[in-house]
Order: C-alpha cells, then structure tokens, then sequence
C-alpha cells in the first residue's frame, strides 16, 4: 500500500512568492543604481533650492518605467534565458509567471510611469525616459543577438537615467549634464566587458553576439574596456569647471585617481584575458561609480 503526500503553500506564502517574482522581473538591483544616479544628478543640477518632492516624483516615475523596460526585456529574452544556467531560474523561462502576467506588468507600470513624470514632474523628463525605455527595450534587446554593437546601445539607455535627474529640477541641460552622463556611458564598457568575459559561455550558449562570443580571444573586449576607461578619466575632469563651494583641485585628483586605477585593471584585463582580472575590474568599477558621485556632491553641495 502506498502512499502520497501533498504540499500545499499557503495563501499568505504564495502571495509573497509571487511578489518576490514580479519584484526579480523588474530588476531591482539596476532600478537602484538608477535612482542613485538620478538623485545624484538632481542635487548637482541645482544644489541651492531643490524642491525634494519633485525629486521624490521623479524618482518614482523612473523606477517604474525602468521596472517596465527590465520587465519586457525578460520577457522578450524569456527562451533564451532558458539556456543559461545564470538565468534559467529567473520567473519567466522557469515558468512561476506567465507571459501575459509579465506583460501586463510593464505595461502597467509604463504607462503610470510616463503619466507620472508628465503631471508631477515636466513633459521632457517623461520624453527622456520613454526615449530610455525604447532604446533599451526595442534596439537594444532585439540587438543582442544580432551585433556586438548592441553594447553601445545598452549604454545609451543606461546613461539617460541621469539626465532624468538633472531636468526634473527644470534646468537645463548643460555641458555638465551631457558631462555626467558621459561618465555614466563610458564606465558601462569595463563593467560589462568584464561581466561579458566572465559569463562568455553562458552568452554564447543562448546566442547573444557579446564581444566575448564574437571574438573569443578576448582582444576586442579588452581593447573596448581600455579606451573607454582612457576617454573616461578626461571627461570625468569636465565637471569640475562648474562653481562649487569646495576645492575643484581635490575633485581632480580625486578623479584622476580613480579613474587612474581602474584604467590600469583595464589594461591588466587586456593583456591576461582571464577570470582573475575580470573580477578585479569588475569589482574596481563597482567602486568607481560611487566614489566618483560621492565625491562630486561633497565638492558641490
């Protein structure tokens, strides 16, 4: 005689289970880095007088349409997640959520965000962030397995965010502001070289055209992350011609500094191509981007 257990979960469990997945869907972790930099880019826009509730508002419209462009990214990637043991286990290719659940879901959080931005922040904030979401979403995904280019792409979408920032205090846009997300374009190319060389099997597995996969010697990727950490070092500089109420020179050297060290974790990348140095330059890009806005709202604020 046999016999069969069943488990069944709890409402309240399945209800936080399912939340857990939607919130993965969106991508949390960038939507933070996201609002970092847009916060960051509010108070450098205009560092006397900012109204904090019209942040807040950005801030909020931001992290939905961010959340709705992370959404329909996994799911237009949903079958290609499913060849890569890094994401096979997200929501979508595992199955706990079901396409439509997750379209529904950008769809929603899209549309609120755009109203958000247009009727509590200002109509090119909201333009911005539409213009984000489209050039993530629909050039650079599809992109991905068609181009090693679709790198540069991705960078575009991932330097908007800041610009958000800055015109939601209703400055406008300056050298300064096209200066920081210059910054923010160019750091994503060590970042992601290194994370592309780290995850190459698993990209190529699914078919997406990284330089790794393109070119498995490794040359291009490192060659991309050096001279986009050369070009990043200069144009990190540009900022501290704006008036601030501390040392420019400390800015500088701050700057230099950092954008000097992870030049050469770049380099070192270049020249060995292997696991080691990767990780030492992700970890150094980590840090860079932090460190330099931190110092940069000290000099400033």
């Amino acid at each position: 005689m046999s016999t069969s257990v069943v488990t069944r979960q709890r409402p309240g469990s399945a209800i936080l289970s399912r939340a857990a997945d939607y919130l993965e869907l969106t991508k949390p972790r960038i939507i933070v880095l996201e609002l970092i930099v847009a916060g960051a880019a509010a108070c450098l826009a205009m560092p006397r007088g900012l109204d904090s509730m019209v942040v807040m508002h950005a801030l909020f419209g931001t992290a939905l349409v961010a959340a709705s462009a992370s959404i329909t990214n996994q799911w237009w990637e949903r079958k290609n997640d499913t060849l890569m043991p890094r994401t096979a286990g997200r929501p979508l290719p595992a199955g706990r959520v079901a396409s439509w659940e997750a379209l529904t879901l950008a769809g929603l959080t899209l549309a609120i965000g755009l109203l958000w931005l247009v009727t509590r922040v200002n109509q090119l904030t909201a333009l911005l962030g539409l213009a984000s979401w489209v050039v993530y979403v629909l050039i650079y995904t599809p992109l991905k397995t068609r181009t090693s280019l679709n790198t540069v792409v991705g960078a575009v979408a991932g330097a908007i965010p800041i610009l958000m920032g800055w015109t939601a205090t209703g400055a406008p846009l300056t050298l300064t502001a096209f200066a920081l997300a210059g910054v923010l374009f160019l750091w994503q190319f060590p970042h992601f070289m290194a994370i592309a060389w780290l995850y190459r099997h698993d990209y190529a597995q699914a078919g997406h055209r990284m330089l790794p996969t393109v070119d498995p010697s490794g040359l291009r990727a490192g060659a991309q992350a050096v001279s986009a950490a050369t070009l990043l070092i200069p144009v990190s500089l540009i900022p501290a011609i704006m008036p601030t109420g501390g040392s420019p020179s400390i800015y500088l050297a701050w700057a230099v500094g950092l954008g000097g060290v992870q030049l050469a974790l770049a380099i070192r990348f270049a020249i060995y191509r292997d696991e080691q140095t990767a990780r030492h330059l992700l970890r150094s890009t980590l840090i860079y981007l932090p460190a330099w806005m931190a110092m940069l709202l000290i000099v400033t604020l």
